[in-house]
């Protein structure tokens, strides 16, 4: 049976496994020679989001990089949904050599995510997604059920999941005549890994996989290395980026940061990575230095949001912490007074900072800048 942190004192079990979280760790050292020369280096849009640009500016930019995919991940980006504007978007792509994804939202009704008013049921915008990327030839299409508030709902997070199931089983006859797979991210703190399986079991493992994000991740409380180890069969796409992780008063804080500037053992990762999920995109989805996250996992009631969480996964996640250290900006980042300008040039900075990363560091990316 699992030790579960529902229970007994959760300070002694702090002190008295501090030890063994730094041992839970173990894996290839970080000087490893990585693998990753046959991943595909991509994309998703939301990196660069205070651009505003359309998909046509969104293509243009990811092959001025010389990527290999570009992850669409909203509808906005489109001008219309209208079958002949699509195949404009998806010749260009073709044209320069980029494998196009698309993505929206929440599909979860239940969910404060989820936007009733501009999409209506919750089942005709999963059916609007599918289409959109039928039409543009992608065969993976992301979506998600919601964030972190939606543990602290009645029900906690398995009444949404069992409505997310219950959305995706409906539109399963369109997804699988259209061969699209609709790949759920572990969102904002929404699911766990364990969580995410299980929904794409009972859902269907043959239209439904998974978007991993190892920024979110960290934001469920785990360790990303771990959160792929169970997620990575699933894996059909990713949402990749840093995080750093480091103690305090209450517990821990979490920051997404810049690629190789916090705790993520990235050559480890590529390489288990290139294992479980070698055809899914590498996708850089970089939102550094925003939103920081505490948890206060030595307050009772904190645990209230993770009731089954076993105890050897939060161990992983306390090593972090405990090996951790609070963020510093990269040198040469843009800075100054708050203006639009400023978040793009941010963006831009970290964004393309971590394509460098990837390829000098990792050496992921069949095309080479």
């Amino acid at each position: 049976m699992q030790t579960s942190l529902a229970s007994g004192n959760r300070r002694e079990f702090l002190a008295s496994i501090g030890a063994l979280a730094a041992s839970q760790l173990a894996g290839p050292a970080s000087g490893s020679a990585p693998a990753g020369a046959d991943l595909k280096l991509g994309i998703d849009n939301f990196s660069i989001r205070a651009f505003q640009w359309k998909a046509p500016q969104l293509i243009d930019y990811a092959a001025s990089l010389q990527l290999d995919s570009l992850l669409l991940s909203d509808l906005d980006v489109y001008e219309s949904f209208e079958p002949e504007y699509l195949q404009t978007v998806r010749d260009q792509a073709e044209r320069a050599g980029i494998e196009l994804q698309a993505g929206t939202g929440s599909i979860c009704p239940t969910s404060g995510s989820y936007n009733a008013d501009r999409w209506g049921p919750a089942e005709e915008h999963a059916r609007l997604l599918i289409r959109t990327a039928a039409h543009l030839g992608c065969r993976i299409a992301r979506c998600y059920l919601g964030s972190r508030r939606d543990r602290d709902t009645d029900g906690g997070i398995a009444r949404h999941i069992e409505e997310t199931v219950r959305v995706l089983r409906a539109v399963r006859r369109e997804a699988e005549d259209a061969e699209v797979t609709l790949a759920v991210e572990n969102h904002a703190g929404d699911m766990q890994a364990r969580e995410l399986v299980e929904l794409i079991e009972e859902a269907g493992t043959s239209f439904v996989g998974a978007t991993i994000d190892s920024g979110n991740a960290a934001w469920s409380l785990e360790d990303p290395q771990y959160n792929l180890e169970i997620l990575g069969p699933y894996v059909v796409t990713s949402h990749l980026r840093d995080t750093a992780i480091w103690e305090v008063p209450a517990g821990a804080r979490c920051m997404w940061t810049n690629m190789g500037t916090g705790v993520v053992d990235w050559p480890a990762y590529v390489q288990r990575f290139r294992e479980l999920c070698p055809t899914s995109t590498f996708a850089l989805e970089i939102i550094s230095y925003r939103w920081p996250i505490e948890f206060a996992y030595l307050s009772p009631d904190f645990w209230s949001r993770f009731p089954a969480m076993p105890a050897h996964e939060f161990a992983r996640f306390l090593a972090l912490a405990k090996q951790g250290r609070p963020y510093e900006l990269p040198a040469g980042r843009p800075s100054g007074p708050e203006s639009q300008e400023l978040e793009r040039a941010q963006q831009r900075f970290d964004l393309e900072q971590g394509i460098r990363y990837c390829r000098e560091v990792l050496g992921i990316g069949s095309q080479r800048a």
